[in-house]
């Protein structure tokens, strides 16, 4: 029996090895870090270390990190009751504060008028696609670029920024709110002084100390052009299925994406029943957000890129990560438009 094929990088990360020694470290760590003697000043060290990695990793050195409990808590911590703007491409965690006013073109472009009163993702996680972020943007979800793109939160002009430490090889249930020095926020979780009096509550130092060491790790790994060489075998995978699949519309080719991502759209042709086929023939992919899996019936990203429903609806969504190989991708092109033909001979 051949191995499984994990495609679905966007939606979790295999937990990196230098995550997980640092968070077996941190177990042994008997101390609260809030706690004045020894043993606490030991596990407020490690919480300091983290915060340090992460700030080299994110560029944000002098910045404030406020660690949560993931993406989607820095997310309301830093846009709930502010009444900001933002875009139907937006994730989920960051349309449920905003209004969706921003326009978005057929490329999967926002237009944004005014960026001190809006939000804009850096990068979306169905379709890739990387956004020119605007000087002056009051709030970014920097989740799917940090660790896949370069960028430093310190140049991109905004006031606050999130990340999630499962998305770049750290472990689930941690993330991070960046704020550039200065900026005025309000405790959402109240009852303790822990993270600058910002987010109340014992800090996950387990958690915590792996993000920290993933961080360092993905900026290493970046640094080195492991994305590029995953890039490369998008790409190959990409002309494959664009030379075979006539019906099969790749999203945003043509444009600025993640180097791992790829949205493939097959008008009347399910995304669900897609995932599923994909998954008995061993593969593991997505139709759409994993946060959205099992409640929308079509891409909400697609819809506002302009695509019709039965467009929208047949999306899915092939993510690499290091390790994914080229023998990797062949495979599952052939799985997938041996389906793909027999779909195209009942729709004829």
């Amino acid at each position: 029996m051949r191995e499984r094929v994990y495609l679905d990088w966007n939606a979790t990360t295999p937990l990196r090895a230098e995550a997980r020694a640092a968070m077996a470290a941190a177990m042994d760590v008997v101390g609260n870090p809030s706690s004045v003697h020894a043993e606490g000043r030991a596990a407020r060290a490690l919480v300091e270390r983290a915060r340090a990695q992460l700030a080299a990793a994110l560029g944000a050195e002098g910045a404030d990190i406020v660690f949560t409990s993931g993406a989607t808590e820095a997310a309301a911590l830093a846009l709930a009751g502010r009444g900001l703007s933002g875009a139907l491409v937006e994730h989920d965690a960051v349309r449920a504060w905003t209004d969706g006013a921003l326009a978005v073109d057929g490329a999967g472009r926002v237009m944004v008028p005014d960026p001190g009163q809006s939000t804009l993702q850096l990068a979306n996680s169905e379709t890739g696609i990387v956004q020119d972020l605007p000087e002056g943007l009051a709030v970014s979800d920097l989740t799917q670029g940090f660790g896949k793109i370069p960028f430093a939160f310190n140049w991109l002009g905004v006031e606050m920024g999130f990340v999630s430490a499962h998305k770049l090889g750290g472990p689930k249930g941690i993330g991070a709110l960046i704020l550039r020095r200065g900026t005025e926020l309000a405790a959402q979780i109240r009852g303790g002084g822990q993270e600058m009096g910002r987010r109340a509550g014992t800090e996950n130092l387990i958690g915590i100390a792996g993000f920290g060491a993933a961080a360092e790790a993905a900026q290493r790994d970046l640094t080195a052009g492991v994305w590029e060489q995953v890039s490369e075998i998008r790409n190959i995978l990409e002309k494959t299925l664009d030379a075979a699949a006539d019906m099969t519309i790749s999203v945003g080719k043509g444009v600025a994406r993640l180097p791992n991502t790829l949205c493939l759209a097959t008008p009347g042709w399910k995304g669900e029943t897609q995932v599923m086929q994909m998954d008995l023939a061993g593969f593991a992919i997505s139709a759409g957000s994993a946060c959205s899996s099992g409640k929308a019936k079509r891409s909400d990203v697609l819809g506002a890129m302009g695509f019709d429903i039965a467009t929208a609806q047949g999306a899915i969504r092939v993510s690499l990560g290091p390790g994914v190989t080229e023998d990797h991708v062949l495979r599952f092109a052939e799985a997938w438009l041996k389906d793909y033909r027999r779909f195209k001979a009942r729709a004829a």
